[in-house]
């Protein structure tokens, strides 16, 4: 059986998301696109609609001004009008020509019939005209008045009323074709609202995956800072007690050397006394000073056995407090090394907690011991203040400093460890050449 692979929850974002833009970008360039057409279809037909209005209106009005000058043709008997009528009346014929051979490039088939009516109206019109230019002056005034009201006026709203009967054919034509593109409007509306209904639900459904998976994203996240923390806290309880187990390690090895052999040396470098002395009177010199050297052997090994048992847990931290523990580890640096060690300690009460008791001489101890080891520093300082429930210690030299940012040694890591456990504050500051100094605060609890 082909198992298969499981959808990552990734590729199904990336394809919703891209397929949710994607139709976005194209309902959009769709939309603009019909709404373009649409527009233009409508600023066609009003723009159409409005030539053939304007261009009937202005036949219309030249029309009427034909009857006019006809009027003023016939029926004024000064010489000067009548010529002027005459010039005025043939730039009107020309006028109604131009306007319907403009009318016939916009002609569509179904007003053909009424177009033909026109022309004939205007035809016939324009020969009842030209018949009348030919009158005499006699002719004109016996027959003028006649003529202008039984001939010119009928003809010239027959020629009017074929106009409007071509008006109201555009005017309809005009309300078909606005209809037709509110049809079109409509159907895109419709599409418009089929692509926002599916851009919507897609969104909907996106948001809805998403929503779960950044609740099971939580959820997951949430256990593992619940085990990282539970982890965290059963680190900081082991390294608790290993560093309680390591101090009462130190304490009992100290013991036991300081106790035990050292006991075991001392005896042992009496009676090694005892045997000098008796060889002294023996008087056989090179065994005298072979047991001499024995003897002396000894003496270092039980100062070496006493200085470790004091290295590994002072009894004076013990027994006479902190700060004679600090002034016996600056008097033991400064004796190893050369380094000038100054303790000043500002109300330290003799007792404190045996907890910061032992974090601060350890403390102390490691920065000694770098001093002595990296630092080649002159003087180191070591300041203890014991201010508002809080106990301030402060480490510095005069040695060649570091970046902190390099990195840190296990040294200062396990300062830093031993700080934090008791829930105080650690910090250095150092440049290379500048020395360092170490800032330690810890809260002293009653």
């Amino acid at each position: 059986m082909i198992r298969r692979r499981p959808v990552s929850s990734r590729a199904v974002l990336l394809l919703g998301f891209g397929g949710l833009l994607l139709l976005m970008v194209f309902a959009e360039i769709g939309g603009v696109r019909a709404l373009r057409q649409i527009q233009t279809a409508n600023d066609g037909i009003n723009g159409d609609f409005l030539r053939r209005t304007q261009i009937l209106e202005r036949l219309r009005a030249d029309t009427f001004v034909s009857g006019t000058y006809i009027r003023d043709f016939l029926l004024d008997p000064a010489p000067r009008k009548v010529e002027e009528s005459r010039k005025g009346l043939d730039g009107t014929r020309g006028r109604i020509d131009a306007e319907l051979t403009e009318y016939k490039g916009l002609l569509r088939p179904e007003e053909q019939g009424l177009f033909d009516a026109l022309s004939r109206e205007w035809a016939d019109y324009g020969a009842l005209l030209e018949s009348a230019l030919s009158w005499t002056p006699a002719e004109r005034q016996r027959a003028g008045f006649v003529f202008v009201r039984d001939e010119v006026s009928s003809r010239r709203a027959s020629i009017v009323a074929a106009a409007d009967r071509i008006g109201t054919m555009a005017a309809a034509r005009l309300g078909t074709e606005k209809l037709r593109v509110a049809e079109s409007y409509r159907q895109y509306r419709d599409k418009l609202t089929i692509v926002i209904g599916s851009t919507i639900g897609l969104g909907l459904l996106l948001a809805a995956f998403s929503i779960r998976q950044i609740l099971t994203l939580e959820q997951t996240t949430l256990a593992h800072l619940q085990e990282v923390m539970q982890a965290r806290e059963e680190l900081k309880e082991l390294s608790s007690r290993l560093v309680a187990a390591q101090e009462t390690e130190r304490a009992t090895i100290a013991r036991e050397l300081h106790d035990e052999v050292g006991q075991s040396l001392t005896g042992v470098l009496v009676e090694m006394a005892n045997l000098t002395n008796l060889v002294r009177k023996e008087k056989n010199a090179p065994l005298e000073t072979k047991a001499t050297e024995i003897k002396q052997l000894l003496e270092d090994c039980i100062g070496i056995v006493r200085n470790m048992a004091l290295l590994l847990r002072p009894p004076m931290l013990d027994d006479l407090g902190l700060v004679p523990a600090l002034q016996w580890q600056a008097r033991e640096t400064t004796k190893r090394s050369g380094i000038r060690v100054k303790i000043a300690a500002e109300g330290i009460p003799d007792k404190l907690p045996d907890e910061l008791n032992t974090c601060i001489y350890r403390i102390v101890q490691e920065a000694l011991h770098n001093a002595m080891q990296h630092s080649e520093a002159h003087t180191v300082r070591v300041s203890v203040q014991l201010k508002d429930a809080s106990m301030y210690l402060s480490i510095q030299d005069d040695g060649k400093g570091f970046s902190p940012k390099g990195g840190r040694g296990m040294g200062l890591l396990g300062m830093e460890e031993r700080v934090s456990r008791m829930g105080g504050s650690f910090a250095i500051e150092s440049e290379p050449g500048l020395g360092a100094i170490l800032r330690v605060v810890l809260p002293v609890q009653s």
